[in-house]
Formats: C-alpha cells, sequence, structure tokens
C-alpha cells in the first residue's frame, strides 16, 4: 500500500509578493514555504503509516532548490520522495499543473489500495482546483475538505466539512483526498529524521521521463498549455492605520453616527 502526497513549495504571502513582467510570480525574490495545507496532508499520510504500514511518497513540481522542501518532509518520516522538475513545466496554470503531476503519479504508479492526499489549496493561488483535477485525470474518485480519515478494509471513511456542518462519505481505495487545516496538527521534523533524510531516494522526473505518457504534450503543459490568461497581477495597497473612537457615551456614539453618515454607510 502506498500513500502519494501531493506538496508543494510556494512563497511566503506573508511578505511583500512580487511578480514578473508576464504575470507570473517571481518566486525567486520570496522566501519559500511548504504550502500549509499540504503539511495537513503529509500529516495524514504519516499518521495512516503507523496504523497500516503503508510507504509514503511525496511528490512536487517546482524548480531544483524545491529537494531541499521535500528532505524536510523526509524528515517528517516519509520514505521517498519525487521532485517533478524541467523548463518544459515553468509557468503552469492549475490545469496544466494537474496534467503534469497525474502524468508522474502514472510513472509510480497506482494499486488497489493506494491513496493520493492534496492539500485543500495553496496559499499562492488559494484556487483549489490541482486536487480534483489530478484525480478527474486519473479517473479516481475523490472526496474534498476532508476532516476525518478512518481505514475501513479497502475504503476510507471521511467526514468533509461543508458550510453549515460535515457530511459522512464512504470511498473505495484507490482514491484521492484533499485536506483541511481542522484534519490534524502537523508534527516536527526528529533529530534522527533529520540524521536519515539525506539516505532516502529523491528521484527527479523531468519531461523526458514523462513525454512518453498521453497527459504530457507541449501544448497542454507549462505557459503555452496554460488556459489560464492573468490580466494583472499586483501587490495590494497597505491599509493606513483605522479611526478608534472611546467610550460608550451618547456624544461618542453621534460622532460616530455623523462619521458613517458622512461616508453614506448609513
Amino acid at each position: 500500500m502506498k500513500i502519494i502526497v501531493c506538496v508543494k513549495q510556494v512563497p511566503d504571502t506573508s511578505g511583500k509578493v512580487a511578480v514578473n513582467p508576464d504575470g507570473t510570480l517571481n518566486r525567486a525574490s520570496m522566501a519559500a514555504i511548504i504550502n500549509p495545507d499540504d503539511k495537513n496532508a503529509v500529516e495524514a499520510a504519516l499518521t495512516l503509516k503507523e496504523e497500516t504500514g503503508a510507504e509514503v511518497v511525496i511528490v512536487s513540481m517546482g524548480p531544483p532548490p524545491a529537494e531541499g522542501m521535500l528532505r524536510e518532509i523526509l524528515a517528517m518520516g516519509a520514505d521517498r520522495a519525487v521532485l517533478v522538475s524541467g523548463r518544459e513545466f515553468g509557468g503552469s496554470d492549475t490545469f496544466a499543473t494537474s496534467q503534469i503531476i497525474a502524468a508522474a503519479i502514472n510513472t509510480i504508479g497506482v494499486d488497489k489500495e493506494d491513496i493520493i492526499l492534496c492539500g485543500r489549496q495553496a496559499i499562492d493561488g488559494d484556487t483549489a482546483q490541482v486536487g480534483p483535477q489530478i484525480a478527474e485525470k486519473l479517473g479516481l474518485p475523490q472526496v474534498s475538505y476532508v476532516a476525518e480519515i478512518k481505514k475501513e478494509g479497502d475504503s476510507l471513511i471521511c467526514k468533509r466539512m461543508l458550510e453549515d456542518g460535515y457530511m459522512t462519505i464512504k470511498v473505495k481505495t484507490p482514491c484521492l483526498l484533499t485536506c483541511i487545516k481542522e484534519l490534524n496538527t502537523p508534527r516536527y521534523m526528529s533529530v534522527p529524521g533529520i540524521v536519515d533524510c539525506y539516505s532516502k531516494p529523491l528521484e527527479i522526473f523531468d519531461f523526458n521521463k514523462l513525454k512518453d505518457d498521453p497527459l504530457i504534450e507541449l501544448d497542454t503543459i507549462g505557459l503555452k498549455g496554460s488556459p489560464t490568461n492573468i490580466f494583472k497581477s499586483f501587490t495590494p495597497p497597505q491599509k493606513g492605520a483605522g479611526m478608534m473612537l472611546e467610550g460608550a457615551d451618547k456624544e461618542t456614539c453621534q460622532k460616530l453616527a455623523g462619521i458613517l453618515a458622512g461616508k453614506h454607510i448609513i
């Protein structure tokens, strides 16, 4: 049994976001971190590994420096990692990215009992599209916004979060789940894990490795194969300091009402 976890290295959006002239993010100018929701998917995989003895395989698409992120996840307890990297993949939107990652998963192989886990969404795009698109391209059942996972024979019992509550879904493996932060609390790297992480296998899948998969064509990957067109990207201006009114007396209330009326809010 394998658990394949799709992770992404994202820019730390707590700082200033830099944008290239073509509308893509200038990732080289920003600090890179593991996408937070993907950490919950990693923790879910490691928990299932402890329960079932499954092998945990991490898959990420990105530039060569993303190897450092993958080593960090190997130090958390994953067994092996695959970095999908090549110039042909650069500039891919969610459609093209899901094509490439699905091809990489095909190359790894998906057996009857295997599970694919993804984070709900990435903080650099916030689309929540790649996970479901991978499932569609692999022809697998999927459950999104998963807040609880229990393995039961050849099936998983998942609690899926809705806007106004939860629903329980039973899905047979192989399947794909997208995980939310309410699912768990990701663990830290351990000292033995850090020592061992560089002895664990990390394989590079480039264009030549994946080109024979029917999902991989130059017209459907990279910037050329991305149907999404970005009209404009920019860093929103910082908001100025707000106005604070203290007190609960009649005079303060009248002053507040006057300000709101002046702005045509009331």
